[in-house]
């Protein structure tokens, strides 16, 4: 894990970037997870407080500052974790559009984050723990009723939940090969 010399300050770790693929991978070893529509963001809790990070490195807290107060509800010493910030419509699915109106007002409001990996906690790198470790410690990690919630892995094989998915109207899904490292950059995991 990088830090500044001198400093006990986390930096920015590039994302993971899932391949697009058409149809749903085979089998049973893959975890599946709704794609949310939204900005991917990165939430960082060290010495120095919480920031939240847009894919491409920008510290975004003062934007996203009602997640940042929600972050403090997260019981541990330091932790980095991902997820997609969204605003949910009136059917109660994530709406792109209404999030990009939200934050061109300067700060984003009655927002949520959909955590969905764990990168680092409490002085220790998880990147190489498989997904599944990854995904039930935050998951033990997140508190109820709070704007930051988990994603929940959907039951069922890949076409199964594709199937599910189209039907609901959301933008796709997220595919994980289970015992899956953490890795920066694009990777087997897939996305439809």
């Amino acid at each position: 894990m990088r830090k500044p010399a001198g400093g006990d300050r986390l930096s920015f770790i590039p994302p993971m970037v899932p391949r697009l693929f058409r149809n749903a991978p085979k089998g049973d070893e893959w975890i599946h997870e709704v794609k949310q529509d939204g900005y991917r963001t990165q939430i960082i809790k060290d010495g120095g407080g919480i920031r939240l990070f847009t894919k491409r490195g920008y510290d975004w807290t003062g934007v996203f500052a009602e997640l940042a107060a929600e972050a403090t509800a997260i019981v541990a010493n330091n932790f980095m974790l991902e997820g997609e910030t969204i605003k949910i419509n009136a059917a109660g699915l994530a709406d792109f559009n209404a999030l990009q109106k939200t934050i061109g007002t300067g700060r984003a409001r009655d927002i949520y984050l959909v955590a969905f990996d764990l990168i680092y906690l409490n002085g220790e790198d998880v990147r190489d723990e498989p997904v599944e470790r990854r995904r039930d410690i935050l998951q033990g990690l997140i508190p109820a009723d709070n704007r930051i919630q988990f994603s929940e892995a959907m039951p069922g094989t890949g076409d199964a939940v594709l199937h599910l998915v189209d039907m609901a109207g959301v933008e796709g899904m997220v595919s994980k090969r289970k015992g899956s490292r953490y890795r920066s950059g694009p990777t087997i995991t897939g996305i439809r």
